[in-house]
């Protein structure tokens, strides 16, 4: 399939989209800091829309041949810092107040598995441009798209567990049974969502380093 044509438009509803998420990102930064469940809540919502306007805007870009510089640019910028505008906090939130939002298995989210998901995209981002400099163009994989969906299922069941562990005082829920297989169920899903992106996160980069493995030959 031949890649999509280059747009010489600048500002297409795909690129305002792309900004539009840049900017909230600080909003889902600072919301999961302010006490009470209504803005972990709020914060919940506006990170499934801005997940989700991560597809829309490729998808926008390429079936409206609106493919540009710009958003090639500002693309892998916007994802980035949405990941680190979420992983931080929740990882400082759960450590913090661990009490609170202790997390099943794991207590709190451990440092390591922060720092490798995060390393990660850092070490992708180098590798892209050292690979581009010997004049390959290493394309989003499957790989890298699943694991993009599963760090996304964990970062927003998180901050719905914060949102739900705040909940139950105030609305009662302490003593009700419901609660309590809900917040067992979803203790568990938040730890299982974890070991899944930790997983893919290696196997991902793993995968793009093997195929890519002809760049790290010197006759090459």
């Amino acid at each position: 399939m031949p890649p999509p044509e280059m747009s010489t438009k600048v500002w297409t509803i795909a690129n305002i989209i792309t900004v539009v998420r840049i900017c909230f990102t600080p909003v889902i930064a600072l919301l999961p800091f302010i006490d009470g469940y209504w803005p972990k809540l709020i914060c919940f919502i506006v990170f499934v829309l801005v997940a989700f306007t991560d597809m829309l805007d490729g998808y926008l870009a390429r079936s409206r041949g609106e493919v540009t510089d710009l958003g090639k640019l500002l693309d892998p910028i916007a994802d980035k810092l949405l990941l680190f505008a979420t992983l931080v906090p929740i990882y400082w939130i759960s450590r913090e107040r661990q009490a609170e939002y202790g997390i099943p298995v794991w207590g709190s989210i451990p440092l390591w598995a922060t720092l490798l998901m995060i390393g990660r995209e850092l070490a992708m981002t180098i590798f892209r441009h050292w690979a581009k400099a010997k004049g390959v163009v290493i394309a989003a994989g499957g790989a890298g798209k699943l694991k993009a969906v599963f760090q996304n299922i964990f970062v927003g069941a998180v901050i719905l567990w914060f949102a739900f562990r705040d909940a139950r005082k105030p609305l009662g829920w302490e003593h009700n049974r419901y609660a309590y297989f809900w917040n067992q169920f979803h203790g568990s899903f938040v730890a299982v969502a974890l070991v899944i992106a930790v997983v893919l996160t290696v196997y991902s980069f793993g995968v793009y380093l093997y195929k890519n493995r002809a760049l790290f030959s010197s006759s090459k």
